[in-house]
């Protein structure tokens, strides 16, 4: 990694680089499990020394490169991470607008060009976690038009294959007393951050007559997953109320039995597709319900019981169903729960995916295939 500094005697270019031995990396996180985040990449890998930049990113100071870290990630995704990046080139600011994006060009030109593939479609993503006077756009546009013009590259920010990174932070090194705005950088492949999203934060518009907020939640885990749901398929919507998976199953050309004592949004109730059974989930097992393609559960149950249930679900699935769950985890005592529950499916399912996605709040998301026979 290269060290940029800007010499106070300059007029806006980093006149010195100072290289580095330290082999780092940006970790994101949902504040509540960034312990478990951590402890995730303690699996794999030696971490020396960590350094918060905000509640929900980490500076992390490695014995081992970025990509012994990622391909393992790659291969086998983890539960809590968001997003990781390569921190390849740090450069300090003025907090002033012209001159910065002066010095990240710069940096850019002298440091991370070399690293970026022109025959790749790439994407800037930029985060600013700290008062600045420009915004992410400001960098995301400098440095994707100077590496077009300087390359080629085509830019693609929805679908890219490599990304450049630019986390901005104060941030204050051990041998110094004050914070210093910073700007990380690092180019990487985006199989290698775990999302294609900056920060993983991925965000969804929302939709007229969208129902509730967990209906980003069933979006985001549909999309990380891959999960394609067959034409006029048959879903079960478990504790449904007030009926927002319900609609976005509809959206995907599911009909759906929805499952709850409580009352279903109107316009959800009034659906064709929609059949509402006003009971518990334990109630309509016993009452020999059908067999579906997509059972969906997001009800705020312990997660060893939920895991109970759906163990008891799986006669209802089709030999090619899936089960997509929450499950709900307290502030103490997470992975041993969590793990309990696992424990508990694995019974009548093969994991196929577990992902603490960002739109889950105290959960993660679940997907489930039943066991052959």
């Amino acid at each position: 990694m290269t060290e940029c500094r800007m010499d106070h005697r300059a007029t806006g270019q980093a006149d010195f680089c100072m290289a580095t031995t330290e082999e780092q990396l940006i970790l994101t996180a949902n504040p509540s499990f960034l312990d478990l985040a951590v402890s995730e990449l303690q699996e794999i890998g030696t971490i020396l020394a960590q350094q918060s930049l905000a509640d929900d990113v980490l500076l992390l100071t490695l014995a081992e490169s970025f990509w012994e870290v990622a391909e393992p990630w790659r291969l086998a995704p983890p539960i809590f991470p968001h997003h990781i990046c390569p921190v390849q080139s740090r450069v300090a600011l003025r907090a002033q607008t012209n001159t910065d994006l002066a010095i990240l060009q710069q940096t850019l030109a002298s440091e991370l060009l070399d690293l970026v593939d022109s025959t790749l479609p790439l994407s800037v993503q930029s985060r600013i976690l700290t008062t600045l006077p420009y915004k992410p756009f400001d960098i995301n546009r400098t440095l994707s038009t100077y590496i077009h013009q300087q390359l080629g590259v085509p830019i693609d920010v929805r679908a890219p294959h490599q990304v450049l990174s630019v986390v901005c932070a104060d941030w204050q090194r051990h041998t110094e007393n004050k914070a210093q705005t910073t700007a990380f950088l690092g180019v990487s492949p985006t199989v290698y951050n775990l999302s294609d999203w900056a920060g993983g934060m991925r965000r969804f518009a929302r939709e007229e007559g969208q129902i509730s907020r967990a209906e980003f939640k069933l979006l985001e885990a549909l999309e990380y997953f891959h999960l394609d749901l067959p034409a006029r398929g048959v879903a079960l919507d478990l504790g449904a109320s007030p009926g927002g998976w319900t609609r976005v199953l509809r959206q995907h050309d599911q009909y759906v039995t929805a499952v709850d004592p409580g009352e279903l949004d109107p316009r959800i109730a009034k659906d064709r597709g929609v059949r509402h059974k006003r009971m518990t989930a334990e109630e309509y097992l016993a009452n020999d319900p059908d067999r579906f393609d997509l059972i969906v559960n997001d009800m705020r149950m312990d997660a060893r019981d939920s895991a109970r249930l759906m163990v008891a679900y799986v006669q209802q699935l089709y030999r090619s169903g899936r089960v997509l769950m929450t499950l709900k985890l307290p502030e103490e005592n997470r992975r041993p729960i969590l793990d309990h529950a696992l424990q508990i499916l694995q019974e009548a399912y093969h994991i196929t995916g577990a992902r603490q996605l960002f739109h889950n709040r105290s959960e993660i998301t679940i997907l489930l295939e039943p066991l052959a026979g």
